[in-house]
């Protein structure tokens, strides 16, 4: 070669050695045509990307609806050789008879990412619950982070259970849920990672473990997932035992304060307490504080206001969460908090859900006026346009979904919760169809939902189920002051 000459070089790599990365390399790029390959890119994401079309006479909202879209196909990853073979984190070589994927970054994806690619990829998405399960079998238990085949144990809790658990509930088509849900329970049972601790005492106590808090908390909400798993496989007994698990967090709630804050093994209450401290991975939080985890609790909303004291005096909590100070405290503040809504951090995912609780406890338009903030202020076409770290499509799945006007707040419950539409029509591929989503009315001054028709028939519920997405149809907001 000469200066000047163009040289294209083509790779390949494989989790199982040299032959198979050279098998994928033959299978996978027959020719050294870099033309072609850049259009074949170009037409397969072309491909995803019309899963879901949406209207807007704004060309930003239109931009930002699609970077978003394409953040959300990016992972999980494809982890198996193009003959189905993967070398799992037993040190094994495996055969899929479908895909196997890793880079599951499950603490932040359960929320929103893993859902709603079960909407507009069903069988992509049965791959990965698939792979999850397979997974536990060769390692134990079901993933946390896994990374190029191997459990990094990288965050906290459990969310694989919830991600698997959600799948059940919903009954996503090319699944063994039999063997899914024993994969729940078996990965349930492990006493490592805080699980023997919160098995004596019932919570993990914060002089006992780092991020006990944060452990406990995302445990509970795994078993609230377990719990409706169970309920939905008819297991009556399972269902009772992990619902009452899924209460753990209640001890970490001090009236006296009005906030989840540390408790030790005694039951005394770690000293001295301000909501606003956080130090980065080594308090009872995770990358936040007690203003963040005092509202960890989506799958068990009525046992929060019963720790509040009503329905009135949780909306009261509620509102100063977004209206207090965005003051932040400590040596070491965890650089992940940010996209700050008063104490509300949409730039982490443990907020994610949270601003959904004003629906739930029957005051939409505050909801639907904060939904509109986070759009405006932490979503746009800028080089810096995510208000935190996308983490693997999570931040850009929450914003997919609400902008179609709901969002997932209890894990495995296959409910949807209204919030604030963003687009007057969006048409969306799902396995019976298309179902349609239009914002009637919809401006800068009608921007909550007076109304709501489903299929042509007036609906009084503020949410919608999953089902009733993926078998197609059409829902109407009626938009007005």
């Amino acid at each position: 070669t000469k200066k000047g000459d163009r040289i294209t070089v083509s790779t390949a790599i494989s989790s199982t050695g040299i032959e198979g990365a050279k098998a994928n390399l033959l299978a996978e790029v027959p020719t050294d045509d870099f033309d072609h390959y850049r259009e074949k890119a170009r037409e397969a994401w072309n491909s995803e990307l019309r899963h879901i079309e949406v209207e807007s006479d704004d060309p930003d909202k239109l931009t930002t609806f699609y970077t978003a879209l394409y953040h959300s196909m990016i992972a999980p990853t494809i982890f198996s050789d193009t003959d189905g073979s993967y070398r799992g984190p037993d040190g094994n070589i495996h055969k899929t008879s479908g895909t196997n994927y890793g880079t599951f970054s499950l603490w932040d994806t359960y929320r929103a990412e893993m859902p709603f690619l079960g909407i507009i990829q069903p069988k992509r998405s049965a791959d990965m619950i698939n792979t999850m399960v397979d997974i536990c079998s060769q390692q134990g238990r079901l993933p946390v982070w896994h990374l190029w085949g191997n459990e990094t144990d990288c965050m906290v809790g459990n969310p694989g259970i919830i991600a698997v658990a959600d799948a059940i509930v919903k009954g996503l088509p090319g699944i063994d849920r039999e063997r899914a849900y024993q994969a729940l329970l078996t990965t349930a049972a492990d006493t490592a990672r805080g699980g023997a601790l919160r098995e004596k005492y019932g919570y993990i106590p914060c002089d006992l473990m780092n991020e006990a808090i944060a452990y406990d908390m995302e445990y509970a909400i795994a078993d609230g997932a377990i719990a409706q798993a169970a309920k939905a496989m008819g297991d009556t007994a399972t269902f009772r035992k992990f619902n009452e698990r899924s209460h753990s967090y209640r001890n970490y709630f001090d009236p006296t304060t009005g906030f989840i804050r540390g408790r030790f093994a005694d039951g005394s209450w770690r000293t001295p307490f301000d909501p606003n401290a956080t130090t980065h991975r080594m308090d009872d939080y995770c990358e936040g504080n007690a203003w963040q985890y005092t509202w960890l609790v989506p799958q068990d909303i009525d046992g929060l206001q019963e720790c509040f004291g009503s329905r009135e005096k949780t909306i009261q909590a509620l509102d100063q969460l977004f209206t207090t100070s965005s003051e932040l405290t400590g040596d070491d503040a965890s650089p992940d908090i940010t996209g700050l809504i008063g104490q509300y951090a949409h730039g982490n995912e443990p907020s994610h859900h949270t601003v959904y609780f004003y629906t739930m406890l029957g005051q939409p338009d505050k909801a639907a006026d904060i939904i509109r903030k986070v759009y405006s202020d932490f979503y746009t076409v800028h080089p810096d346009g995510l208000a935190g770290n996308e983490d693997a499509g999570q931040m850009s799945a929450w914003y997919i979904l609400s902008s179609l006007g709901f969002y997932q707040v209890e894990p495995a419950s296959g409910r949807y919760w209204f919030g604030a539409p963003l687009y007057e029509k969006a048409e969306i591929e799902v396995p019976a169809g298309t179902f349609t989503v239009k914002a009637e009315n919809l401006s800068p001054e009608n921007k909550y939902i007076r109304k709501v028709t489903l299929n042509g028939k007036d609906y009084d519920k503020m949410y919608i189920m999953h089902d009733d997405i993926i078998n197609g149809g059409e829902l109407i907001f009626t938009m007005g002051k």
